[in-house]
């Protein structure tokens, strides 16, 4: 007999940091059921098919994929997003950025870009909080944009859109109150990219150049050319490169640059304001 109970209480996943939580995530996914499901019932037997299930995907979280990929979804915000292995895996940290947005500008009609959106997981977040507001979210995976309009069209969400651009390519003439990015920041040579989760997700989305700055430096030179005058640039990086960030801003001509902390107090995201009058 094999029942919730005796799954859960012996999960082999030595190599995870969170080996209940997952277990808990990938048997409610096979069972179809919530997590509180599980605890509610803990004494339900599994039938064949659902423990066959819930095996397999267990087999390939021991492999190290990461739990996202394996469910095709993952929180944000207050939003359940698909997500799949040509994106990031929408992470909490990325919600300071949310955060900041919204208490940045009125809740007036504006015109917002969000750069490198991945799974829409920003630019959807915003797009929900603030009906007014018009989002233009732009990658440069063709997969990657309709991975995100599957997001909004699920979520109906029809202030946001999105469309395939490498950074800026495809917005000529374009000019937005506030841009926001999640952009590429870890550099080629380091070890986090052969350890944990980020094994499984796309080099592309995550290494920018020697020191993780390429991407952030192309970004700050381009973004006064689609500000509007007092426009807000808002960027994450990692948690050691904020005074590099803070600098870069500066010598570009923004003005207001600050860095703001994250739940574990690492200066996550910074940001400043372009006056291009």
């Amino acid at each position: 007999m094999v029942t919730i109970e005796s799954l859960l209480n012996t999960v082999d996943l030595p190599d995870s940091p969170t080996p209940r939580l997952d277990a808990e995530l990938l048997l409610a996914h096979a069972l179809g059921k919530s997590r509180s499901y599980l605890h509610t019932w803990p004494e339900r037997e599994l039938e064949a098919e659902q423990l066959e299930r819930y095996q397999a995907m267990l087999v390939r979280r021991q492999a190290g994929e990461p739990v996202a990929y394996i469910l095709g979804q993952q929180g944000f915000w207050s939003l359940e997003l698909e997500v799949a292995s040509h994106t990031l895996i929408p992470r909490p940290d990325t919600e300071l950025l949310v955060e900041t947005v919204l208490a940045l500008l009125p809740a007036t009609p504006a015109a917002l870009l969000d750069l490198g959106t991945g799974t829409g997981a920003i630019a959807l977040a915003l797009a929900c909080e603030r009906p007014a507001w018009r989002l233009t979210a732009v990658d440069r995976v063709p997969e990657a944009v309709a991975l995100a309009e599957r997001n909004r069209a699920r979520l109906k969400l029809d202030n946001a859109t999105f469309i395939e651009s490498h950074w800026f390519s495809a917005l000529a003439g374009q000019r937005y109150q506030l841009i926001v990015s999640n952009p590429p920041y870890i550099a080629a040579d380091d070890r986090h990219l052969v350890e944990g989760d980020v094994r499984f997700e796309p080099s592309s989305a995550l290494v920018a150049g020697a020191d993780g700055l390429d991407d952030i430096r192309l970004i700050i030179q381009q973004a006064p050319d689609y500000l509007e005058a007092g426009g807000w640039l808002l960027l994450e990086h990692g948690f050691d490169q904020a005074a590099a960030v803070r600098e870069l801003l500066s010598a570009r001509g923004f003005s207001a640059v600050e860095s703001r902390r994250d739940l574990g107090g690492h200066e996550r995201i910074s940001l400043g304001r372009f006056n291009n009058e």
